[in-house]
């Protein structure tokens, strides 16, 4: 159901989708994937590419797997860098604590950005109108893009096949200041008013399921505003996997120093678990081996 001049590059975690509008002799790029996977996105632009100029390239919000690639592509293709508004100041300064860098323990090169782009704004991409959506939650400042006439949904962390991005909104900050698991919920209901006969996610194959993806968004948000803290233990496990996947591999006894030097763990810990650190990592390995996501090969922690 995809038109002939968009193609998905779907990659693995820890990338973002790649998705490449063709617009004659020219092209424009949607997300560049994570820094560790650079030159492996430039790889893969140019063969897609096939001669064309990349000339611009937008991201959907400021995350380390879709911005990381940003500063190679752009150096390798000369293209212009477009980001959502509300994020350019923190990439003018490269402020890695706003940008979850370094709370993370995540990586990016630091890129130039050319222009921004704000919500209600109307790009043609591919031969195609579409119309940009605030979608906040995963990340407050986050877009989407819609084309109306295809009932294309281009929805970067909102919303996935089987759920959406981790609401880091909702456990950063001071709680009386949280807001994201509301915006999240805001976001579903309006990306659930609109025709969408396929939706191409940040991660994951595009998928035409969408009433049912909305279901099972809908039931795991359900039990996120139940229980905050089931959302901080989540949160914590998808950043550990996210590490594990970038290093290969980490030795279980340097579990509890890792954690204890991601800040955002560390304080996400103190205000919804209050465990320590080797307890921490304890249950972590436990949930995340019974779930299949990791492996323990000899006392040395393997994601699957």
């Amino acid at each position: 159901m995809l038109p002939a001049n968009l193609l998905v590059l779907e990659r693995g975690w820890l990338s973002s989708n790649n998705i490449v509008f063709f617009e004659a002799d020219q092209a424009a790029l949607i997300d560049s994937g994570y820094v560790t996977h650079a030159g492996q996105t430039v790889a893969l632009l140019e063969h897609a590419l096939d001669g064309r100029r990349l000339t611009r390239l937008l991201n959907t919000h400021s995350h380390s797997d879709h911005i990381g690639g940003n500063a190679a592509v752009a150096a390798a293709f000369g293209c212009r860098v477009i980001v959502p508004v509300g994020i350019d100041a923190t990439i003018a300064e490269w402020n890695e604590e706003a940008l979850l860098l370094s709370p993370l323990g995540q990586s990016a090169t630091r890129f130039r950005h050319d222009a921004t782009i704000a919500a209600g704004d109307e790009i043609e991409l591919g031969g195609l109108h579409w119309r940009t959506i605030a979608v906040p939650g995963h990340d407050m400042d986050a877009l989407a893009f819609y084309n109306s006439e295809r009932r294309l949904l281009i929805s970067g962390d909102a919303l996935w096949r089987n759920g959406f991005g981790v609401i880091f909104s909702e456990l950063l900050g001071h709680p009386e200041d949280a807001g994201g698991l509301k915006a999240a919920h805001e976001t579903l209901d309006q990306l659930a008013r609109l025709p969408v006969d396929l939706v191409i996610p940040g991660h994951g194959a595009p998928f035409v399921e969408v009433d049912d993806a909305f279901e099972r968004a809908y039931r795991k948000l359900a039990a996120f505003e139940q229980d905050v803290e089931l959302l901080a233990r989540h949160a914590l496990k998808v950043i550990l996997v996210f590490a594990l996947l970038e290093r290969r591999q980490l030795a279980r006894a340097e579990l509890p120093e890792f954690l204890a030097g991601l800040s955002f763990c560390q304080s996400v810990n103190a205000r919804y678990l209050q465990h320590s650190n080797d307890f921490l990592a304890h249950w972590l390995v436990r949930d995340l081996i019974r779930g299949g996501a990791l492996k323990d090969q000899g006392g040395v922690l393997i994601p699957v």
